[in-house]
């Protein structure tokens, strides 16, 4: 049989052992067609252990970071080095600066899936958010497919280029509850009722609101999970709230039983991201089986369908942490009901499947 030659850029590589498109090219593998070989660039700078195939994928590791300003070059080079494949599917749009020349040489199908508008982020500077910008209007011109994972950007898409994009969204089904009475030996405050949030520490992020709206509410437990060290402002909260009783703001955990655990055992799931997609960390609460309070903005609604609760301020999470709570256990079944039928990696992959 002759194979289709699929070359995935822009990830970190497999084993996913990071983030979203990680866990998408992780989950993707699972559902691989017999007519489909996969060839996945790594960054040799997150694995000790290089392995030649995973999961019948083909492992190519490159020096350069994945991410940051690197990760322009580390997706040319992937590019590069994909030019007898059939088709390039390309997870975010850092390298995507470089499609019209790859155009030139590349005779396949280019399928990019421009993740969350990554140059409306505050965390960069001026001149990364012109150069993420410029690259998603390559991206968007030069691909044969763009892919949206949240009708917020397929309609962004659609409105701003006047291209259609496909709607394909994120899978969070992998997440699974876990029971284990040892780890309250380690968070002997999570015996009781509490609010869980686990992101990136980055401004449109709101973590600042979250945290201000749970310092005033002492009798409710929050527990935070992220990289409180990886900037200025995740370092200033840390120091500011750490204080708090009822406010724990853990490091980041990588280890699937632990972060699960914490999730499971949550009464409440605070998500406050403003920017983006599909977010990785909504889909899997709502997998969970969480009741979901979630930033309002088209993204977060477009996901949960306008089916949990919204706020914008910390006054807004006040009055629906005190109030609202008889309405949670019927939010936590629809979330979960939603989270099975739209979230399913199964369904995920046979649309991205569908694009060969």
């Amino acid at each position: 049989m002759i194979k289709k030659n699929i070359s995935i850029i822009g990830t970190v590589g497999v084993p996913a052992c990071y983030g979203g498109f990680e866990s998408l090219v992780e989950n993707l593998l699972d559902y691989t067609p017999e007519d489909v070989q996969y060839t996945i660039f790594c960054t040799s700078k997150k694995y000790s252990e290089k392995l030649e195939s995973y999961k019948g994928a083909k492992l190519v590791y490159l020096d350069l970071d994945a991410n940051g300003m690197d990760s322009i070059m580390y997706d040319y080079k992937s590019m590069k080095m994909s030019l007898n494949a059939d088709i390039m599917l390309v997870l975010g749009v850092s390298g995507c600066m470089f499609l019209p020349f790859i155009r030139k040489k590349f005779k396949g199908k280019i399928i990019t899936n421009i993740d969350g508008l990554e140059w409306k982020r505050d965390k960069w500077n001026p001149l990364a958010k012109w150069l993420l910008h410029y690259s998603e209007k390559q991206a968007v011109k030069y691909s044969d497919v763009v892919i949206g994972d949240n009708k917020g950007i397929t309609d962004y898409v659609k409105e701003t280029y006047k291209k259609d994009a496909v709607l394909i969204a994120y899978g969070g089904n992998h997440v699974t509850k876990v029971q284990d009475d040892f780890l309250y030996e380690k968070y002997p405050y999570m015996k009781n009722p509490y609010a869980v949030t686990v992101c990136r520490i980055e401004p449109e992020n709101n973590v600042h609101k979250i945290i201000e709206a749970f310092s005033r509410m002492p009798e409710q437990q929050l527990v935070i999970v992220g990289n409180w060290k990886n900037s200025e402002y995740g370092a200033d909260l840390k120091e500011k709230y750490s204080g708090y009783e009822n406010v724990h703001l853990l490091d980041p955990i990588y280890e699937s039983h632990e972060i699960n655990w914490i999730r499971s055992n949550a009464s409440l799931y605070v998500h406050g991201h403003s920017a983006g997609g599909t977010n990785p960390s909504l889909v899997e609460a709502m997998n969970f089986g969480l009741p979901i309070l979630a930033f309002d903005c088209v993204y977060n609604r477009a996901t949960t369908q306008d089916e949990c609760l919204y706020w914008s301020t910390e006054e807004d999470i006040i009055d629906l942490v005190n109030n609202s709570e008889s309405k949670f256990c019927a939010i936590a079944r629809k979330m979960k009901e939603l989270g099975s039928k739209e979230y399913a990696w199964e369904k995920i992959a046979k649309q991205y499947n569908d694009l060969w």
